[in-house]
């Protein structure tokens, strides 16, 4: 059942973490010029990795317990990149210009959330299919 609203969910973390990145700066480095993921490699792989994997997960519906350890995973997947957000973020602000934090450093936190309320949706579904079996 592709109609659900995980897939919503999902569609908008793979939106969030395929696209946006290379369009949005992550940051400003001490000569102004902005970085996007495109000139990160890991960042940019990373953030792929997480699109992929949201699309992917998509496509899993009738494995719903699938659908939430890769959800999980995606979730594990965004806060290393967090953290790398913010060991890169504290290594800017130590220098003697003033560099400036992007927008989308943020990408991951609002990912992380819409994977939270994607797994909500897959519990309610498999909940609800439970209760249906238990009345066979």
């Amino acid at each position: 059942m592709i109609q659900r609203i995980q897939t919503v969910y999902l569609i908008v973390v793979a939106l969030l973490s395929g696209v946006l990145p290379f369009f949005v700066n992550l940051w400003s480095d001490a000569k102004g010029q902005e970085i996007y993921a495109s000139n990160e490699i890991l960042v940019s792989i990373l953030f792929y990795i997480i699109g992929a994997l949201a699309l992917w997960t998509i496509f899993l519906f009738k494995k719903r317990k699938n659908q939430f350890v890769l959800n999980r995973l995606n979730m594990i997947l965004n806060l290393f990149l967090l953290g790398l957000f913010v060991y890169r973020s504290l290594n800017l602000s130590g220098e003697t210009t003033v560099s400036e934090k992007g927008i989308g450093m943020l990408i991951p936190v609002f990912s992380i959330v819409f994977l939270t309320l994607a797994n909500r949706a897959i519990k309610k579904d498999e909940d609800l299919v439970k209760s249906v079996d238990r009345l066979r």
